[in-house]
């Protein structure tokens, strides 16, 4: 008997296991897009499963609803940890430096020529990593109401016990957030060989020192954002204007040689490899109508070492 038990509780638990498995890559974008963070939402999609293991899921009529309200709760709690903290840590700043910096998530990376079959469907399903800065400033309550509802359609209805608010005001949070989004992180150009044009003449105009041809591929409003080690300021940074961001041209000039073109959150960008065989930096751009609206800078050389860029040291 106690056999025959233990057989019935193994293939239970296997067929859970197979049932939660079709979910995970739907999950994992669910906490990417809310945290900005693969390890933690790698984090979030293991504790969404122990509470699924352990809970009683036969009246659910819809799991995959059930499972995103699971992740979406366990995101917010972590979004307003993160919230509290920073707030404990706010000290006076200029404009630009510390505290008002977004910070820059983890990029979703892959080769240019050749991206990886797994990495090619993360990125697929990726979205711009301007948009994930954005997504950074939000309130823990309008991110988790903008991402449940615009990016993955889950209803107002739904969200607000989450977020324990009222359907209509789950549904203004969302609004706000929404034209937070639209002002600052502008929809990319679809065609990738497009943005790969501005890219490679970005590093072309670095190169020849082309003041003129620098400005020709930058948008006036472009936006920096470093989260540091740019120029001498080893302080997160956002420098704002084309012939602001031109003033770094230094610095691309020496990083040029040793960009490698990849797809950074599936749009054109580049991993810096140094001549040592180190990454310097992932430089993920944003391009519209064919000009560079927005540069993102990951340099910390912690972050770097935390990715994996292997396929790049060739």
């Amino acid at each position: 008997m106690d056999e025959k038990i233990l057989a019935a509780g193994s293939a239970g638990s296997s067929q859970a296991a197979e049932l939660f498995e079709a979910h995970r890559p739907h999950l994992r974008a669910v906490a990417y897009r809310m945290l900005g963070s693969l390890a933690e939402a790698e984090d979030a999609v293991q504790d969404t499963w122990l509470r699924y293991d352990r809970s009683d899921t036969s009246q659910v009529e819809n799991l995959g609803g059930w499972l995103t309200t699971v992740i979406g709760r366990l995101c917010l709690t972590q979004l307003r940890a993160r919230a509290q903290r920073r707030e404990e840590s706010l000290e006076p700043g200029p404009e630009g430096v510390g505290h008002e910096v977004p910070r820059i998530p983890d990029p979703l990376i892959g080769r240019a020529d050749a991206p990886d079959p797994e990495q090619e469907v993360l990125l697929a399903d990726s979205v711009g990593l301007a948009l994930m800065v954005v997504l950074e400033s939000l309130s823990p309550a309008e991110r988790v109401s903008f991402v449940l509802h615009d990016m993955f359609a889950v209803p107002f209805e739904e969200i607000a016990p989450l977020i324990e608010r009222t359907a209509a005001t789950t549904r203004q949070l969302a609004s706000r957030a929404r034209r937070k989004v639209q002002g600052r992180a502008p929809a990319p150009d679809r065609d990738l060989a497009r943005q790969r044009v501005a890219v490679d003449a970005f590093f072309a105009a670095t190169r020849d020192g082309g003041l003129d041809a620098l400005l020709a591929v930058l948008d006036p409003e472009v936006v920096l954002r470093a989260d540091g080690n740019v120029g001498r300021d080893r302080r997160p940074v956002v420098l704002r204007g084309a012939r602001t961001v031109a003033g770094q041209a230094v610095m691309f000039h020496s990083l040029s040689p040793y960009a490698r073109p990849a797809l950074v959150n599936g749009a054109a960008g580049v991993v810096v490899i140094g001549a040592n065989g180190r990454a310097v930096s992932v430089m993920a751009f944003t391009v519209v109508d064919g000009v560079i609206v927005a540069i993102d800078v990951l340099s910390a050389p912690e972050r770097l070492a935390a990715l994996d860029l292997a396929a790049f040291a060739d």
